[in-house]
């Protein structure tokens, strides 16, 4: 039997620019990536259904009687485990009209884009579980706080903490604290009292840092000095953040270095905001936030009072940046320049409020190659 993530194609849009680069299922909420929580119920590799560079097409020829296929969408919680994991095979799962589970009766040569509509002849079961599903760019960082504390409850359960030993940090709610091997922390504020607090392994908490959960630091990721964390924050692996940061999610290999501020706000792979780089994430009337809407290609209404900056993969901004409330920026754009630039950059844009060219393909290939060069990562094809 395989475990297999599948992407709904209509969540797949929703989820640009995200998901240009990646299957739903490896967007980081919370501590883990939503693969990684389906593999520590499972305690099971999981694969995916969906090749990402193909429009959410479904790559594998065969798939065979037994093999489980979970929406990718979905963050598991112990009931929808148990509810999937005692699927027979023929049986399917739904929540109102939404697939989240089927467990092959027969052999099934190829799934198609209509996956919700196959298996008509399956028996349907309706799930009794609370869950929760990451359909837009917003959810990501609407839910993390609450992904941190049912990610940490997961992880560190029946585990013993490493100590902190620098006698110059303060700590609150020791209870809710947890470092893996290898964490420094010094002269610090600690305060997880209200929220737990993850360091991963190798992670690094440099002086002068406030950190005040939930909040989850991921392996050999910097929070640099000075840094203030306000809460509900997930600094993915080795990211080194710093300035104000409060309620935001940065996947994992990006940087935010030096002073500035960033709220309600998603940051993908291999970006770096400059120095002082601010986003806005509150309106001055106080009206609700619109954002850029990628299946409809227009601004949408959201019900968000509180939205700042959703950027994709391998994107930059340069120093004094300032992004408006609600700015999506594509993969591999270079923002940069006086005043605010528009509120939707498509990919590989260059430039700024004045106007855009575009980032050239060849220098944008050097560039994610010597950014990820300085990490001892390789530029695949």
């Amino acid at each position: 039997m395989s475990i297999l993530l599948f992407d709904l194609p209509n969540i797949r849009r929703q989820l640009l620019p995200f998901t240009y680069t990646r299957c739903i299922g490896d967007i980081r909420v919370g501590i883990m990536t939503i693969r990684e929580k389906w593999a520590f119920y499972f305690k099971s590799e999981i694969s995916t259904a969906n090749d990402p560079f193909s429009n959410a097409q479904y790559t594998r020829s065969t798939y065979l009687k037994g093999d489980l296929l979970v929406n990718s969408s979905i963050c598991p919680t112990s009931q929808l485990f148990q509810e999937i994991n005692e699927l027979k095979n023929g049986q399917k799962l739904l929540a109102g009209p939404v697939l989240i589970a089927v467990r092959l009766a027969n052999k099934f040569d190829q799934l198609t884009n209509e996956i919700e509509s196959l298996f008509p002849d399956y028996q349907v079961l309706v799930t009794k579980a609370n869950f929760r599903q990451i359909s837009s760019p917003p959810s990501i960082f609407q839910h993390n706080g609450e992904q941190i504390r049912a990610d940490f409850e997961l992880m560190t359960k029946s585990r013993n903490s490493q100590k902190v030993t620098d006698p110059h940090t303060i700590v609150y709610g020791e209870e809710n604290l947890f470092l893996e091997e290898g964490v420094t922390v010094k002269a610090s504020i600690i305060n997880a009292s209200d929220g737990p607090v993850y360091l991963g392994k190798n992670s690094v908490i440099h002086e002068g840092s406030i950190i005040k959960g939930p909040f989850s630091l991921g392996e050999s990721a910097h929070i640099n000095m000075g840094a203030k964390m306000k809460g509900d924050n997930t600094i993915g692996p080795y990211c080194k953040v710093g300035g104000e940061v409060s309620n935001c999610v940065f996947f994992g290999y990006s940087n935010k270095g030096h002073d500035g501020f960033l709220g309600n706000s998603v940051i993908g792979e291999w970006c770096n905001l400059g120095a002082d780089t601010n986003s806005s994430n509150l309106k001055n009337n106080y009206s609700k936030v619109k954002i850029w809407d990628y299946p409809s290609e227009q601004y949408l209404p959201t019900s968000l009072q509180f939205c700042g900056l959703l950027m994709g993969d391998h994107s930059k901004s340069g120093i004094n940046t300032m992004f408006n409330t609600g700015t999506v920026v594509g993969v591999s754009a270079n923002v940069f320049g006086a005043g605010f630039p528009p509120k939707f950059i498509p990919s590989f844009s260059w430039g700024g409020a004045d106007g855009f060219t575009t980032f050239d393909k060849e220098k944008a290939f050097e560039a994610a190659k010597a950014m990820m060069g300085r990490r001892k990562v390789p530029l695949t094809d």
